[in-house]
């Protein structure tokens, strides 16, 4: 019979239709890699933790000679009238007058070296390796960030495709009812009533189908998005069992240590505390080696009356010596930075409390919630099961008249509605062992086995940490 073969399409093989052979079958581990390789907002804060480990070079700048060289060369010319009386005589004075044209050049190498300057430069180089740190725990969280939005819109996409298979069974399921009513009322078995409602659950299924079919374009665009390739036939799951913890409190605890956010909110703190050590250092004296070597040359040519002739000289010099600066009071600016300084440790401080207190509930949270939708897909399946042996029943109670139309009706519904509470029972069971994961800090690359190039910031830093010279970066550009 038609209608026992529309009912054979199970919720189950709607999930997993991707599993049949396909070359355009793509696995969770697929999308995953590919969203933790490709994903735009994560190369971008890979990019910012880049940038952090060129702080660190920053700071230990401090530790460096500055060296320059300025040369200049400057031409002058000047006139000269002198007028001389003989004493006691009335005679015009007697006019003597020189032009004077010359061209001087200077070069002069200066270096400066620090000795010591109050101890900024050694908590400056130490304030930004714990900011270089934090960036990478902030990285680390994106990616748990990036690769739960790849997952959830993963399993969006099969949970729709599921949810439109069923809208279409339903579809096809009514239209067979409305045939059937059609032929009843033909033949003086049924009613216009019949008839009438069979069409008008007919029309729902086909509007709740195009629903269904809008919902699903949007998850397919929504994983374009976070993946950054269209979807194919989806198929596969994740070993989430072997990193899930066995209890609320176990969660908490290995949150409260692996955690990214955590941890950031503890390099912060030496972060903050780095940095008012740097500002306490402009209390202190300030100790500078210095040393200059230069040479002048210069000519110049004079003509008229007084010493007439052409001169050239060049003169040599060298300096060296130590500048000792020792701050005595700059109007207080700098014991108010400090007080500031002060102040913001104690709010990173306050910062990392209120992140563990986060992470706690976000954790225990998340355990309920993978708790429940385990519990909800065994109460759905039963549902399922139940619903799926009613509607059988009450169509042969239908066939020898003791049951009517309305009520096959009703039953279909009551299926449709178990099956679709079973898609999103296993659709839930599965995002919440990725943000149960993710509450853990246990959601990356390397727990996952994704067949990835893993990210290592501390390639990048390694090659930029010492360089003295160069405006190329390590990739090249």
């Amino acid at each position: 019979m038609k209608v026992k073969r529309y009912l054979q399409s199970g919720v189950l093989a709607l999930l997993m239709a991707g599993t049949s052979g396909s070359a355009m079958a793509q696995t969770l581990l697929d999308a995953l890699s590919l969203a933790y390789s490709n994903n735009p907002d994560l190369n971008e804060q890979r990019s910012r933790t880049r940038s952090a480990d060129e702080n660190v070079n920053i700071a230990l700048s401090g530790y460096r000679p500055q060296i320059n060289l300025n040369a200049s060369s400057v031409w002058t010319s000047s006139r000269t009238n002198r007028f001389t009386n003989a004493p006691g005589k009335t005679t015009p004075p007697l006019d003597v007058s020189a032009d004077t044209s010359g061209l001087q050049r200077n070069i002069q190498l200066s270096l400066v070296q620090p000795i010591f300057s109050g101890f900024q430069t050694t908590n400056s180089v130490k304030q930004n390796e714990a900011a270089v740190l934090a960036q990478r725990e902030f990285t680390r969280n994106t990616e748990q960030q990036i690769l739960f939005d790849a997952g959830t819109a993963f399993m969006d996409v099969i949970r729709d495709t599921a949810l439109v298979g069923l809208q279409e069974t339903n579809v096809k399921f009514l239209t067979e009812q409305v045939r059937a009513a059609r032929d009843r009322f033909a033949v003086g078995e049924g009613t216009r009533t019949d008839v009438a409602q069979a069409e008008a659950r007919q029309q729902l299924a086909v509007s709740q189908l195009n629903s269904a079919r809008a919902q699903a374009n949007s998850s397919r665009a929504r994983f374009r998005q976070v993946i950054g390739v269209e979807p194919g036939r989806l198929t596969g799951s994740v070993p989430f069992e072997r990193l899930l913890p066995k209890n609320g409190p176990q969660a908490v605890d290995i949150a409260q240590v692996r955690h990214p956010a955590i941890l950031a909110g503890v390099h912060n703190i030496d972060v903050a505390s780095f940095n008012m050590k740097v500002i306490e250092g402009d209390l202190l004296p300030q100790v500078n080696l210095q040393g200059a070597v230069s040479r002048t040359l210069s000519e110049s040519n004079a003509t008229g009356s007084l010493q007439p002739g052409r001169t050239r000289s060049n003169t040599n010099n060298a300096q060296i010596g130590i500048n000792v600066t020792v701050p005595i009071y700059q109007g207080g600016a700098e014991y108010a930075r400090v007080r500031k300084a002060k102040e913001d440790l104690g709010t990173a401080r306050i910062q990392l409390d209120s992140t563990r207190d986060f992470v706690r509930r976000t954790a225990i949270a998340a355990f309920g919630q993978y708790e429940a939708a385990g519990a909800s897909i065994i109460a759905a399946r039963a549902q399922v099961e139940a619903a799926r042996l009613a509607l059988n029943g009450v169509i042969e109670e239908q066939r020898v008249g003791q049951r009517t139309t309305l009520d096959v009706l009703n039953a279909q519904a009551e299926l449709i509605d178990a099956q679709v509470n079973q898609v999103l029972a296993e659709r839930n069971r599965v995002v919440a062992a990725f943000a149960l994961t993710a509450a853990i800090g246990k959601l990356d690359a390397e727990n996952l086995s994704l067949k990835v190039v893993k990210y290592d910031p501390v390639q990048h830093y390694d090659a930029v940490r010492d360089k003295w010279f160069g405006l190329r970066t390590p990739d090249g550009r």
